[in-house]
């Protein structure tokens, strides 16, 4: 076997249950200091097949060798012993605990050091390599940067030289992911074996040395990045041409929907998220909002949705497109702004806490948007199947069943469920917080299209999204919050990257008023 080897998996199948086959007789190769991109469509396999070189799963059939010796992974614990670790794109820390006293959490007590000794070797990675991590700072106190940054610390201290990244750039800024690339070559220039599964091409094209391709579930092969162009590898995911530019119609019967004044909340720690924000959104287009993570767009949209409560003196009017008449949404419940007419659908950031119920299939997640139309004590269960119906085939999720719990499925697919049945609402007012985190780039191409759509039919949307290129492409104006504050709204067909980037890092010495922009 080829010294320059460091995990070889042959003829890999793994099925769930009798009609889901994950991986199909899969076999590719890592090597020694190298960064390796796995891309596929949601449900292809990629995060299986990771699952198994780490232990989470066990392969049905099928062989891995790890330096040319054949071994058999059952357990996170085996694959640790064999030098692999993985990144996975929820965080397994505990936020009350230090970053030493998560790194020691779990360890082998024939293994285990005392914190000084831990905290000792956690600058010693951080110098190595260009991490950023304080050994005594709280997990709760950390930005999401920082976290990812001490999982990577976590499972190089255990020793890994084969890291796992799923998705790591999910929720980074441009600067951060910048920042995540430096350390990774670094990591790769120690001879570090580096396999990083996600769905953004052109970070592919920037940082992997080879990109391997899955396509339901099935190896389609291996290329160089040089050789390699974002329209060649979505043609080899797809397996057919996709067309990739995104659609801007032109705004039409633009009316004014949303107005936001003064709006001010508080996270749950007490702390200001979002100051004194002003802000308008008009039927018929697309606002989008940049920002760092945490800079209040969580906030700002739970504020519209009824689910956060506002400070005093925050307001936010919603105007009835049939009547014309006035709303106060603030001090109003889910429940109250939907009896007020108020036709609102929302993609909330965490799809599985907020968005989905994971225990309950693909039926009963529709049913719960309409189980209190009913006036019988039997819900109806017709409608909210013949739309799961429709969701899963116009977005192709790929489930074993309809009753299938949703949590089962791959993050992609749960957000195609979440998605699908907030637009099926027929909203006038659609807020999407990170629509297109986790899914490949065929659906979110999908998901941009329905966006549009919407827009066609005169709904207000407001789309929350990381990445600053779709935001410019896919939206007509941009609403920059920079420390929970309004920092500037943006025409998107004008405005450049570096000056919605400078906007989100850089806060001005004056705000902006509230109709800043609304005429562009």
């Amino acid at each position: 076997m080829d010294n320059n080897i460091a995990v070889s998996m042959k003829h890999i199948t793994k099925a769930f249950g009798t009609k889901v086959v994950a991986n199909k007789d899969v076999s590719m190769d890592i090597r020694k200091g190298e960064i390796l991109a796995l891309l596929g469509e949601n449900g292809s396999g990629k995060t299986t097949l990771m699952n198994m070189l780490s232990g989470i799963y066990h392969q049905d059939s099928g062989q891995i060798f790890v330096e040319g010796q054949e071994v058999h992974i059952t357990s996170p614990k085996d694959a640790y012993e064999l030098g692999i670790g993985m990144i996975h794109q929820h965080f397994k820390l505990v936020d009350v605990l230090t970053a030493t006293e998560n790194v020691a959490l779990g360890m082998d007590k024939k293994k285990a050091k005392n914190n000084r000794v831990i905290a000792k070797a956690i600058e010693e990675i951080c110098d190595k390599y260009g991490f950023d991590v304080d050994p005594k700072k709280k997990v709760y106190n950390m930005t999401v940067s920082q976290k990812q940054t001490l999982e990577i610390v976590k499972t190089l201290y255990r020793g890994a030289n084969i890291l796992i990244l799923d998705e790591p750039t999910a929720v980074l800024t441009p600067q951060e992911t910048d920042k995540l690339f430096a350390v990774l070559r670094n990591m790769k220039a120690d001879g570090k074996s580096i396999i990083i599964i996600t769905h953004k091409l052109h970070e592919v094209l920037a940082i992997s040395d080879r990109v391997s391709i899955l396509r339901k579930g099935e190896y389609i092969g291996t290329v160089k990045t040089s050789e390699a162009t974002v329209q060649s590898l979505t043609e080899m995911m797809v397996g057919q041409k996709v067309e990739l530019d995104i659609e801007r119609p032109e705004v039409e019967n633009k009316e004014l929907r949303l107005q936001i004044e003064h709006l001010t909340c508080l996270d749950k720690y007490g702390v200001t998220a979002l100051d004194d924000v002003s802000l308008d959104a008009f039927s018929g287009e697309i606002l989008g909002i940049a920002g760092i993570s945490g800079s209040g767009q969580k906030q700002l949209l739970e504020s519209i949705a009824g689910l956060q409560e506002a400070q005093p003196g925050s307001s936010i009017v919603y105007i009835n497109p049939e009547t014309g008449a006035k709303e106060q949404i603030i001090g109003k419940d889910v429940t109250q702004i939907k009896k007020m007419g108020v036709a609102l659908s929302f993609v909330p950031e965490d799809r599985l806490g907020m968005g989905l119920v994971g225990t309950m299939g693909m039926t009963d997640n529709m049913m719960l948007r309409s189980y209190k139309k009913g006036h019988s004590i039997f819900a109806d269960r017709k409608a909210p199947h013949d739309l799961a119906v429709k969701v899963k085939e116009e977005l192709e999720v790929v489930t074993p069943g309809l009753q299938t719990p949703v949590r089962r499925l791959s993050g992609g697919n749960v957000q195609k469920v979440l998605v699908g049945r907030e637009i099926a609402a027929q909203p006038t007012v659609l807020m999407a917080a990170y629509a297109v985190r986790g899914l490949d780039i065929n659906t979110s191409y999908t998901i941009y299209r329905l966006l549009n759509e919407e827009k066609k039919k005169g709904t207000a949307v407001i789309y929350v999204g990381e990445d600053l290129d779709v935001l410019l492409a896919l939206c007509d104006r941009i609403a920059v919050l920079c420390d929970g504050k309004l920092n500037g709204v943006v025409d998107a067909r004008t405005a450049t990257k570096e000056e919605v980037g400078e906007l989100m890092t850089h806060l001005k010495e004056e705000g902006v008023s509230a109709d800043d922009g609304n005429d562009k």
